[in-house]
C-alpha cells in the first residue's frame, strides 16, 4: 500500500481522521452516548467521502479496478485503526495494561487480500491472548457496534492463536479465510505467533487435501452459478471465469508454494511474466466491474443483469463500434477476460502436476515411471492416460500438430494433458495463413467437426485454448460475443458449440421423445458434412453491420471449399445458413393451415432434401438458445409445417389434397360421433366453414363438438392440458360480439398466462368458437384445475365489465417488467400477399404484460375481425401476427385504412405503465446539466 500513499491520502488522511476523533472524544468525554454518536458521525462522513472519491477515480478511466478496490480497503483499514485507537485511549483506557490486556486486529478472507468492493463484508479476526479479559471484550464490542452503526456488514470472530489453529485444521472454510489473514492493528507479536503456528501446524504437509478441497468447492460453485462462463447475465464473483476463480488460483499458490503475492508465482515457475500480466489485467478488469456494480446498485450485487449492463458499459467508458453496441462491446470484453481466467487455470494445473512429479525422488520416482509407462501414439505420448506432445518442439517443427493433437484426442476419446494445453496456448502464433491453407490441417478439422464421437467437447477444447478462433478467423470474431437481448442465454460462440453438441445427440437418437422427427430425418441426410457445417456456421456472422444470414452465406461459400467440401455441399451449406431462420418464423408466426403459407414456403425450399436439413437445423438452433426455449408446442408446429410442405414438394395437388383432408376430417369425426342422430350431425356440419376442419385433429374436433352440443351457459369453457406439447388448450364458446377475443386475451394476461397461439372461428349461427393455447410464465402447460377455474371466473368478470383488464394488469405487474432494460423499435407490417383470404398483420415491439390484449383491442376498435393469432416472443421482443378481415369479410386494401391500422397498433405498442416506473439513475454529468 505504501507505494500508493500519495493518492490514497486523497481517499482518507489517517492523521486528520485521528485528530477529528480525538477532538470528538475530548468534547464529549463525560457523555458516553454523545461520544459514540459523534464518532459515528465523523466516520460516516469519512466513509462517504472516501467512497465517492474512489468511484470518481474508477469512472475516470480504464484499468482502475484494483486501484479502486485497494483504495476502499485502505479507507476501511484507516477507519478501523482510528476507531481502535480512540477506543483504547479514550473509551476504555488502561494505565498499565497487563499481558492479558492486549489485542490484535487482523483482516481475514477477502478483506485480508487488501481489496474491497463497496458492498463487501468486512471480515475481522480479533486475536486475544490465551485468556480473555473484560477489557478486551469491551473493546471488541464497542468497535463492532460503531462499525454496525456505520451500516457495514461485519463478519467477526474473537479467538486465541490456539483456537485459530484448532478450527483451521477442522474446517477448510475457516482455513481459507485465515490463509489470507493480514495484520491490521494492535499487538504485532500476537499476529506473528499466529502466522508461525498456522504455517507449522495447519499448512505443512496438507497441500494435496487443500487443493482437492478448493477445486471441488470451485466445481460446486460453478454448478450453482451456471456451468458455462458464457451465460449472458454472468456472476462476476462466483461465476466461471470470475474473481473467485482467480482467488482460488492464488489460495492454492499461496498454500502450496508459500508465496505472499500473486507476482511471486512467476518466481516459482507457475506463470511466465506475460501470463502474470494477464492475471493482473483480468483481476483489474473484474474488480472494476464488481466495484461499479456495487456502486450502481447500492448493494452487494454480483450478477450483471440486463437492466444494469447498458448503464455499466456507459459508466466504464465503452462506446459502440463496428456493428456492436457499447453494451455488447463491454460484455464481449467481460467474456474474453473470463476465457483468459480459464487459460490461467489450465496453466496453473499443469504446473501443479509437474511439481507433483518432481516431488517423487530417487527409486520411488523411478518406480512411478515404470508403473505409468508412457505410450507412443503417432508421435505423441500418453501420460497419465492423457494425450501430450512428445517434445516441446513438435508445434514449431510442424504446426499441423496443433490440429492433429485435438484430432487424436477425439479419435481415441482422450483428454489433453495440461502441459499439452499450456504448450498449445503459448504457440498460437503458429496458426497463420499457411496453416489455414494446409490441406491436411483442413481435413483433420473437418473430421473433428463431423466426428461421430463428441465433436462439441473437442471443439470446446479448441476454443478454450484459442485454436478455433485462430484457425477459423470468422469464428474468432464471435468468440465471447454477447447479443444484448433476453432471448439468447449464451454468447454466440457458446451457442454454436452447444448446437453442434445437440446435433450429435440427435444423430445418436438421444432424447428421442423431444424431437422424434429430427432423430429420424438425420439418418437419411445425404451429406453429414453439410449438416454439421451448416450448424457450425449458421450464426457465425453475428455482430456485423449487415444481416448475419447474408454474411454467413458468403462465409460458407469461402470456407467450405477450403475444408475440402464439394461444390454441391457448399451450395447446401450456404443456402441453409442464409435461410436458417425461415422455418422457425413460418411455423411460429404464420397460419400453417392456410394453403398460401405452405405454397410460399415450399417454393422457397424447393427440395425434400433441403426441407429435411432445414428442419433439423431449426430444431437444433432453437434448442441451443438456452434452457426452456424449446418446448413441445414449437416441436408440434415445426412437424406440421414439415409434413404439409413435404406433401406439396412431392407433387401432390394442394387443392385436391385440401378437399380430401376436409372430407377425411369430417368422416373421422362422424365415426367418433356415431351416437349422434343424422339430423344433429347434419346441423353441426352446416355450422362450420371449410377452414375449421383443417385447423384441428380429430381429438380436438370431437371435444369441441361435444362441448357445443352440451353448452347451456352464455360462456362455456373447457381446458385440456397437454404436457408433452407444454401447452394447455382452452376452448371458449359464447355468443359472438366484437372484441370478444381481446377480452379473453386480457383475462389471460391478468392471471399471468401467455397465449402462444389462437384459432378464432365464428359459426354460421353467430357463435364464437375460440381456441387458445396458453402457457404459464415458465413456458409450461397449466395443469392445475384451480387455475383453469380461476381463468373461467376471471373471463366471466371481464365479459360482464366487473373487471377491466388494463387496470387489473397494471395492478398485478406494477414495477415488474424486466424488459425495461431493452429497446425494440416498434414496427407494423401489413401484407395482403401472404394469404388468399386474409390480410396478415405482423406487429413487432417490446414485450410486456397485457400487450396482446392492447393489440387485439386496437384491432377491435378498427373494426377488424381476427381469424387467427400467432404469438411469439424472443426474449424481450414480441412478434404477434394476426390474420384479419374487415367487417364485410374483405382484406384491408384501402390505403387510408392501412395507415389507420398502422397508427393504432403503434399506439397500442407503447407501454402505458412505463410512466409509472421510476426512471433509470442518471450519470452525475447529466444531473449537473439538468440542474
Amino acid at each position: 500500500m505504501a507505494r500508493m500513499l500519495p493518492s490514497l491520502l486523497e481517499i482518507v488522511d489517517p492523521a486528520r481522521l485521528a485528530a477529528e476523533l480525538d477532538e470528538v472524544a475530548v468534547r464529549n468525554g463525560g457523555d458516553e452516548v454523545a461520544l459514540k454518536r459523534g464518532l459515528v458521525s465523523v466516520l460516516k462522513q469519512t466513509l462517504a467521502a472516501g467512497r465517492a472519491k474512489a468511484r470518481e477515480r474508477l469512472e475516470q478511466g480504464a484499468h482502475r479496478g484494483r486501484v479502486c478496490a485497494e483504495s476502499l480497503c485502505y479507507l476501511q483499514d484507516t477507519i478501523i485503526r482510528a476507531l481502535h485507537d480512540v477506543t483504547v485511549t479514550r473509551v476504555f483506557q488502561v494505565a498499565n495494561p497487563s499481558q492479558a490486556e492486549k489485542i490484535c486486529i487482523a483482516a481475514v478472507g477477502g478483506y485480508g487480500r487488501g481489496t474491497l468492493a463497496p458492498g463487501s463484508d468486512i471480515d475481522l479476526l480479533f486475536l486475544r491472548p490465551y485468556k480473555q479479559t473484560p477489557w478486551g471484550e469491551s473493546v471488541v464490542e464497542y468497535m463492532l457496534y460503531v462499525l454496525w452503526d456505520l451500516g457495514l456488514k461485519v463478519g467477526h470472530s474473537t479467538r486465541s492463536v490456539a483456537d485459530c489453529v484448532r478450527l483451521a485444521r477442522e474446517d477448510f472454510t475457516i482455513r481459507t479465510a485465515l490463509l489470507e489473514s493480514r495484520y491490521l492493528h494492535g499487538d504485532q507479536a500476537l499476529f506473528d505467533e499466529f502466522e508461525k503456528r498456522f504455517d507449522a501446524e495447519v499448512v505443512k504437509g496438507t497441500g494435496n487435501e487443500f487443493v482437492d478441497a478448493k477445486l471441488a468447492e470451485r466445481d460446486g460453485r460453478h454448478a450453482r452459478a451456471g456451468e458455462s462462463r458464457y451465460l449472458v447475465e454472468p456472476n462476476v464473483k462466483e461465476g466461471k471465469g470470475g474473481l473467485r476463480d482467480l482467488n482460488t488460483l492464488f489460495w492454492i499458490g499461496k498454500y502450496i508454494y508459500r508465496v505472499k503475492q500473486p507476482s511471486d508465482l512467476v518466481g516459482v515457475g507457475v506463470f511466465t511474466r506475460s501470463e502474470y500480466a494477464t492475471f493482473r489485467k483480468a483481476e483489474d478488469f473484474l474488480w472494476a466491474v464488481r466495484c461499479e456494480l456495487h456502486f450502481l446498485t447500492g448493494r452487494a450485487e454480483e450478477r450483471i443483469t440486463f437492466d444494469l449492463q447498458t448503464e455499466m458499459a456507459d459508466r466504464l467508458g465503452y462506446q459502440g463500434h463496428g456493428g456492436l453496441k457499447a453494451v455488447e462491446r463491454f460484455m464481449k470484453h467481460y467474456f474474453l477476460v473470463a476465457k483468459e481466467v480459464g487459460d490461467l487455470t489450465r496453466i496453473f494445473c499443469a504446473a501443479l502436476e509437474e511439481q507433483e512429479k518432481k516431488k517423487k525422488p530417487g527409486i520411488g520416482r523411478f518406480m512411478q515411471v515404470l508403473r505409468r509407462k508412457k505410450k507412443m501414439m503417432k508421435g505423441f505420448k500418453l501420460e497419465g492416460g492423457r494425450l501430450a506432445f512428445q517434445s516441446d518442439k513438435m508445434i514449431e517443427q510442424d504446426p499441423v500438430n496443433i490440429i492433429r493433437i485435438f484430432h487424436l484426442a477425439d479419435a481415441h476419446t482422450l483428454e489433453l494433458h495440461p502441459d499439452a494445453l499450456k504448450l498449445v496456448t503459448r504457440s498460437l502464433k503458429y496458426i497463420g495463413a499457411d496453416l489455414r491453407a494446409n490441406p491436411e490441417a483442413n481435413r483433420l478439422f473437418l473430421e473433428i467437426l463431423t466426428s461421430e464421437k463428441d465433436p462439441e467437447h473437442t471443439l470446446r477444447m479448441m476454443n478454450e485454448a484459442g485454436v478455433l478462433g485462430r484457425f477459423i478467423p470468422d469464428f474468432g470474431r464471435i468468440v465471447a460475443l454477447m447479443q444484448f437481448n433476453m432471448y439468447h442465454h449464451y454468447t454466440a460462440d457458446e451457442h454454436l458449440l452447444r448446437a453442434i453438441g445437440i446435433l450429435s445427440e440427435v444423430e445418436k437418437r438421444q432424447e428421442e421423445d423431444d424431437h422424434p422427427l429430427a432423430n429420424e430425418l438425420i439418418q437419411k441426410v445425404q451429406s453429414r458434412a453439410a449438416m454439421y457445417m451448416s450448424v457450425f456456421l449458421h450464426d457465425i456472422a453475428k455482430g456485423r453491420d449487415e444481416d448475419h444470414s447474408d454474411a454467413g452465406e458468403r462465409i460458407a461459400k469461402q470456407l467450405c471449399p477450403r475444408l475440402g467440401m464439394s461444390e454441391g455441399e457448399t451450395e447446401s451449406v450456404a443456402w441453409l445458413v442464409k435461410n436458417h431462420l425461415v422455418m422457425s418464423d413460418v411455423a411460429q408466426k404464420r397460419d400453417i393451415s392456410d394453403l398460401r403459407t405452405i405454397r410460399d414456403f415450399a417454393s422457397l425450399v424447393q427440395s425434400p432434401e433441403r426441407l429435411k436439413m432445414l428442419f433439423i437445423l431449426t430444431v437444433v438452433d432453437i434448442k441451443a438458445v438456452g434452457p426452456g426455449v424449446w418446448n413441445g408446442w414449437k416441436g408440434q408446429l415445426l412437424r406440421e409445417l414439415y409434413y404439409e410442405t413435404l406433401a406439396v414438394l412431392q407433387g401432390g395437388d394442394a387443392l385436391l389434397n385440401r378437399a380430401n383432408r376436409i372430407a377425411a376430417a369430417k368422416d373421422a369425426l362422424r365415426e367418433r360421433l356415431s351416437d349422434w342422430p343424422a339430423e344433429d350431425w347434419g346441423a353441426y356440419l352446416a355450422r362450420h366453414t371449410e377452414a375449421y376442419w383443417l385447423s384441428f385433429d380429430t381429438n380436438v374436433l370431437e371435444r369441441q363438438a361435444r362441448l357445443i352440443s352440451g353448452a347451456k351457459d352464455a360462456l362455456t369453457i373447457a381446458a385440456q392440458s397437454e404436457p408433452t406439447r407444454d401447452v394447455t388448450e382452452i376452448t371458449l364458446y359464447a355468443q359472438d360480439h366484437p372484441g370478444l377475443f381481446s377480452r379473453f386475451a386480457g383475462a389471460c394476461a391478468i392471471l399471468g398466462m401467455n397465449i402462444v397461439d389462437a384459432k378464432i372461428f365464428t359459426t354460421r349461427d353467430g357463435m364464437a368458437l375460440d381456441t387458445l393455447w396458453v402457457q404459464d410464465q415458465h413456458g409450461g402447460a397449466i395443469g392445475e384445475e384451480r387455475r383453469v377455474k380461476r381463468l373461467e371466473e376471471t373471463m366471466r368478470k371481464v365479459l360482464s365489465g366487473e373487471v377491466l383488464p388494463p387496470d387489473a394488469i397494471e395492478q398485478r405487474f406494477k414495477g415488474e417488467n424486466r424488459t425495461d432494460a431493452f429497446s425494440v423499435a416498434p414496427q407494423v407490417f401489413i401484407d395482403n400477399e401472404a394469404s388468399d383470404a386474409f390480410t396478415v398483420i405482423e406487429v413487432n415491439g417490446l414485450d410486456r404484460p397485457g400487450l396482446l390484449h392492447a393489440l387485439t383491442k386496437a384491432l377491435f376498435h378498427l373494426g377488424l375481425t381476427i381469424g387467427s393469432a400467432h404469438v411469439a416472443t424472443y426474449g424481450e421482443r414480441a412478434v404477434d401476427v394476426f390474420y384479419v378481415k374487415d367487417v364485410i369479410g374483405h382484406k384491408v386494401t384501402n390505403a387510408n385504412k392501412r395507415k389507420a391500422v398502422e397508427r393504432h397498433l403503434l399506439e397500442a405498442l407503447a407501454d402505458p405503465m412505463a410512466k409509472a416506473r421510476p426512471a433509470k439513475p442518471r450519470r452525475r454529468e447529466e444531473t449537473a446539466a439538468a440542474e
